[in-house]
């Protein structure tokens, strides 16, 4: 494994072209633009302020770097570097600042999401959308990017508008049956919206492209409720996961559950491998030797080997107390994320030692796990089913 020099590099702010050839780096105003294959410069850019947010265009052809202090919006162009784009919301603030699939459009939300600036590359244009609701997920593209969908808050109630991305045209405008929409994600094939209310009401509300109502699905009341949503890549399934640490499996057909995964901190089923990680540190160490070893030439005497074993059911996992005290303990399960070959799901429980997991884009069996100790690639090895 090769390592590259280190570069600086201001509030994490570092993200690879979605055409994977360039890397994007900020370091206080400035942007700096390499080659992947060299790491070599290839662009820098200086902004008017301190970068707070990036974000590249589908076509790699464009970034914009937000401001959100001052209320700026800089668009950089990597074919024509002399080329810049300038937008300012002016006392209206800004919030929050991102593309449109096609690269072309700008979606800036001022402050106290009084409404969304949609600001056009393309024709120089500007138009407005009113009433976005204030939540993590409230707008959500097709993977087709033809339609966007669109919370709103008005009237002291929660609605849901899809608009047409090639000419922002309204399509539809309806009422949603919550009390406090937290999020929306379109199915991938883009012809059902799921919508899921606030967590302290446990609902799921799926909804055709036309606004109609298709289902609801609630597994119970007086308690926490939904904590993440992912839809399978398939369209087939759509997982929820909630702060009762389970996992609940809804098909395409009934949209009623077909499965439920706990998620035990103990483990007793006699069918489950579990794989256990066994350090053994060299017998000697450097700070027992009367002289320096020196530095750079590492060898096997003072590296510590491990290996993985299969470990004897039951098996006790490491657990997290969440703290109570704090606001939006990291109870429940916090993320979920399917595999490209629509086999596997993996899941992020907030009591155990796991900060994310990542499926391979390409390696569909691999799987990237990092907690707070270590970073850890997982192969999923299993027998192809006979055709």
């Amino acid at each position: 494994m090769n390592f590259s020099e280190v570069f600086k590099l201001s509030n994490q702010l570092c993200k690879f072209s979605p055409n994977g050839k360039y890397l994007a780096s900020c370091v206080q105003y400035r942007l700096v633009i390499r080659d992947v294959s060299t790491l070599q410069i290839l662009q820098l850019y200086t902004c008017l302020d301190q970068i707070q947010y990036i974000e590249w265009s589908s076509d790699s052809m464009f970034i914009l770097c937000a401001m959100y202090k001052r209320g700026l919006v800089q668009v950089w162009s990597l074919e024509q570097p002399d080329w810049h784009c300038k937008i300012d919301e002016g006392s209206a603030g800004l919030v929050s600042s991102c593309w449109s699939p096609d690269g072309r459009h700008i979606l800036n939300t001022t402050e106290f999401h009084l409404r969304i600036t949609l600001w056009s590359l393309s024709a120089k244009s500007v138009s407005y959308i009113k009433y976005p609701k204030a939540c993590q997920q409230g707008i959500a593209f097709t993977h087709d990017g033809r339609h966007m969908a669109l919370a709103e808050r008005r009237d002291c109630k929660d609605y849901i508008s899809i608009f047409v991305c090639n000419d922002w045209r309204l399509l539809r405008h309806f009422e949603t049956e919550t009390q406090d929409l937290t999020g929306i994600a379109w199915a991938p094939n883009g012809c059902v919206l799921a919508v899921w209310d606030t967590c302290l009401e446990y609902k799921v509300l799926l909804y055709s492209l036309d606004g109609r109502l298709l289902s609801s699905y609630c597994a119970y009341e007086w308690s926490l409720g939904i904590k993440s949503v992912a839809w399978s890549p398939m369209s087939q399934f759509l997982a929820i996961g909630s702060f009762d640490e389970k996992i609940r499996i809804l098909n395409h057909v009934t949209w009623k559950p077909i499965k439920e995964f706990e998620h035990p901190a103990t483990i007793t089923n006699l069918k489950t491998v579990v794989y256990k990680e066994v350090e053994r540190s060299a017998g000697i160490r450097a700070d027992d030797f009367p002289f320096t070893t020196p530095r750079g030439n590492p060898t096997s005497l003072f590296s510590n080997h491990s290996k993985y074993e299969i470990a004897q059911v039951p098996v006790s996992l490491r657990t997290i107390k969440p703290d109570s005290d704090r606001a939006n303990p990291d109870l429940g399960i916090g993320l979920l994320a399917f595999s490209a070959n629509n086999r596997y799901l993996a899941s992020k429980n907030g009591v155990f030692n796991v900060l994310s997991v990542s499926w391979h884009p390409l390696e569909q069996d691999s799987l990237l796990v990092m907690s707070k100790d270590q970073l850890c690639l997982c192969y999923l090895e299993t027998e192809e089913e006979e055709k």
